[in-house]
């Protein structure tokens, strides 16, 4: 198995033409609509994979929080956006951020803006979180009176340049057909643009839109009138995203190759070495409603084999993993074999794992990398 021999311990591989192709993809698309593309880098946190998009011409990311800023603000990435709402408790470090690149923050309350534009001296773009019915975070999109009173308040401090509506609209996740998808899109960018109509009413322009969900990004063929788009997870895709049809298993760039650590026949099930500390307990329903935690495939002299899948894992603790063999009859598998692992979740795979290999044998750092 060239290379793979090696492997004594669950590892992250990484598929560089697949994840390569994705990105190609989603550039384009976005190109095609004059719409900014400013994809998250949550979902692979390497700076070298972020050379894959500089190579492809993007120069404004999306982080998940102040230290992945920190982390590509040293790499070199000029033009980030914080896309979780300010934590004001890292006030130091976001005034130590902004006076080194150009700065895009996230609120939701008077109270943070008020306590932002007291520590900045540097000026730093704003976004109003709205919750267009995905429920985790923002300003409901019903509540206008708190939304203008929001941008007022930002309009009277020098230090921070309004710049409009963000949505992350997370629903699309727990859609069930494609057309589902495109609903939920197209309705949440209505919901947006009504509140520009009513910002405009008040004096309030010119407000951009921002959204960002890897299902709407790949699926809805026109992503409509928004200014910017903010996916993630479409770079390796994942079980989740399958499921949904979303990506093709062919397109999943990322699988965590496990050792076999025993072989039950008689339960046509076996375990690995390869858990939730290393995968996240987060799941997927397979065809059958069966609640999985990823699929199980061959490994091949360079990569692994999607065609005929061995099975799913169909329990997580925290080392063991327990496949059930899709096939009643015995699966010529054994202890001391490597399999793989499709995970259900990229990015949480991604974070657990801290550090991919390639197809090379070559090890590629993430921000968590020790």
């Amino acid at each position: 198995m060239g290379i793979f021999s090696t492997i004594t311990k669950p590892t992250l591989l990484l598929d560089e033409a697949k994840g390569r192709k994705n990105l190609l993809e989603m550039v384009e698309k976005a190109k095609k609509q004059n719409i900014k593309f400013r994809p998250h880098f949550k979902t692979h946190q390497s700076a070298e994979i972020g050379e894959w998009f500089r190579e492809a011409g993007i120069r404004s990311i999306t982080v998940s929080s102040v230290e992945m800023a920190q982390y590509f603000a040293m790499n070199g990435w000029e033009d980030i956006l914080i896309a979780f709402p300010v934590n004001i408790r890292e006030i130091e470090a976001i005034v130590q951020l902004s006076s080194q690149i150009h700065l895009s923050l996230l609120v939701e309350s008077v109270e943070v803006v008020e306590k932002l534009a007291k520590h900045l001296r540097k000026m730093v773009d704003i976004w109003i979180k709205i919750n267009v019915g995905n429920d985790r975070s923002g300003i409901h999109y019903q509540d206008s009176e708190a939304i203008i009173q929001l941008v007022q308040t930002i309009n009277l401090f020098g230090v921070l340049q309004f710049q409009g509506l963000l949505t992350h609209a997370g629903q699309t996740y727990k859609a069930t057909s494609v057309h589902e998808v495109e609903r939920i899109h197209h309705q949440s960018v209505s919901r947006l643009q009504d509140l520009v109509s009513l910002l405009a009413q008040n004096r309030i322009s010119p407000v951009k839109i921002s959204v960002g969900d890897t299902p709407s990004a790949r699926l809805v063929p026109l992503w409509g009138l928004v200014d910017e788009v903010r996916p993630g997870n479409f770079l390796f895709f994942d079980m989740q995203q399958a499921q949904k049809n979303v990506c093709t298993l062919e397109e999943i760039a990322v699988c965590l190759m496990a050792p076999v650590i025993a072989v039950y026949p008689e339960r046509n099930e076996a375990v690995i070495y390869g858990g939730a500390i290393h995968l996240s307990k987060d799941s997927y329903q397979d065809g059958e409603n069966l609640m999985s935690y990823g699929l199980v495939v061959r490994m091949t002299a360079s990569g692994w084999d999607v065609e005929k899948p061995l099975g799913w894992l169909r329990s997580l603790s925290q080392e063991h993993g327990v496949i059930h063999f899709f096939d009643s009859s015995p699966v010529e598998i054994k202890a001391g074999d490597l399999v793989g692992v499709l995970p259900a979740h990229s990015c949480l795979t991604v974070q657990a794992m801290r550090y991919f290999l390639n197809q090379d044998g070559e090890r590629i750092d993430t921000l968590l990398s020790v």
